[in-house]
């Protein structure tokens, strides 16, 4: 079966970042990533200089989204960076990743998504499933415009983060769109005449 793709977002989706800390969700993990950017004063360092970014991550999410039925592909302002600090906490392998280049947060008069073109391109009319907090209707009508196969928008609560719920509603729409293999084509045997 020919899989359809997953792009998967990590801060609200996978990071419930608008939890309220007391409220952090059952097995999650915090994760301290250091902030990038920005010259540490002299004679200090960058780590005391700005604060770490906080990240709560499930490990169990990991096998879960494994084993839905797609092609995983990070599609979140991390993207490299994913594989380096959110995979191994989730037991991901390392996962190709969206690169959006100068779309990355500019914002278009149009109200579609700076993240929507450059997923509807990089799945090159294969089916595909985009689970993250922060589509919306022109979103979805954009899609429906520029893309000619089925395509699943989710929309994920940043304060919940990804549920039970989440992941089967993903796996019903691999099981729908998965394709089967061309599959060899099967001669009948020839027999030989009878005489």
């Amino acid at each position: 079966m020919s899989r359809p793709l997953l792009f998967l977002d990590v801060d609200g989706l996978l990071n419930p970042y608008a939890a309220q800390p007391e409220r952090r969700p059952h097995g999650y993990t915090t994760l301290r990533v250091p902030r990038t950017g920005g010259s540490p004063e002299p004679g200090r360092e960058l780590s005391r200089h700005r604060r770490p970014l906080r990240v709560w991550l499930n490990p169990a999410h990991g096998p879960g989204l494994l084993g839905l039925g797609f092609e995983l592909c990070w599609a979140t302002t991390w993207m490299a960076d994913a594989n380096r600090w959110i995979a191994p906490v989730l037991g991901l392998p390392q996962l190709p990743f969206v690169d959006f280049g100068d779309a990355l947060l500019q914002e278009r008069p149009d109200g579609v998504h700076w993240k929507t073109a450059a997923l509807v391109e990089y799945a090159a009319g294969r089916p595909f499933a985009w689970v993250d907090d922060e589509q919306s209707g022109p979103d979805e009508a954009y899609v429906t415009a520029h893309h000619p196969a089925p395509a699943l928008l989710h929309h994920v609560n940043p304060r919940v983060g990804l549920g039970d719920g989440d992941l089967g509603v993903l796996a019903a729409f691999a099981r729908e769109v998965a394709l089967p293999e061309p599959e060899q084509r099967q001669f009948p045997a020839l027999q030989a005449p009878l005489t």
